[in-house]
């Protein structure tokens, strides 16, 4: 039974990198998919003192402990991974049991420029590289001009993007 874990590195409803994952969770086929929640607390580590991980983090923690494999798609704001992704890693980073560690992990990035995303995928995999994932290598998925890529129903629509997101999903699959 495979577990499938999906974090999108956007918190809006009508997120094209949430939509991605669902795309490619759909691709991946896996008996059971998970989409986390990223919306948590800002990392302070007075308040980590204090009171110890937040139940919210400690719950990603252990689903990325769980999952087979993990997809990640990044919006790229400012040329790098959004706060909120970025505040998910840095929290889990003080979870106990190291649960990045041999992890297979795709990243794809859906952004409204043309890039498609291409630095936030640099500055991800950088982020995440002390963590130790399996982080595959490509085929690099990098949607661009993400918001008229779906439609109505949030279904990937370009052929050239399906077949990348097919072929990263299958190399996902492989890993595991």
């Amino acid at each position: 039974m495979t577990q499938l874990l999906g974090i999108s590195g956007s918190l809006r409803k009508a997120s094209t990198n949430t939509l991605l994952v669902r795309n490619a969770a759909t691709i991946f086929g896996a008996d059971e998919f998970t989409l986390a929640d990223i919306d948590l607390p800002l990392y302070n580590g007075d308040v980590e003192d204090a009171e110890g991980v937040p139940a919210s983090v400690q719950k990603l923690s252990d689903q990325i402990a769980a999952a087979d494999a993990v997809i990640i798609s990044t919006p790229e704001y400012n040329k790098a991974i959004s706060g909120s992704l970025k505040n998910a890693l840095d929290w889990v980073s003080r979870t106990k049991g190291g649960p990045w560690a041999g992890k297979p992990v795709a990243i794809m990035s859906a952004a409204a420029g043309r890039a498609g995303g291409e630095r936030a995928q640099f500055s991800l995999r950088l982020a995440m590289m002390a963590f130790r994932p399996d982080i595959l290598q490509g085929p690099e998925v990098l949607l661009a001009n993400s918001s008229n890529e779906f439609d109505a129903d949030g279904k990937l629509t370009g052929e050239i993007y399906i077949k990348m997101l097919t072929e990263l999903m299958d190399a996902l699959k492989a890993r595991i």
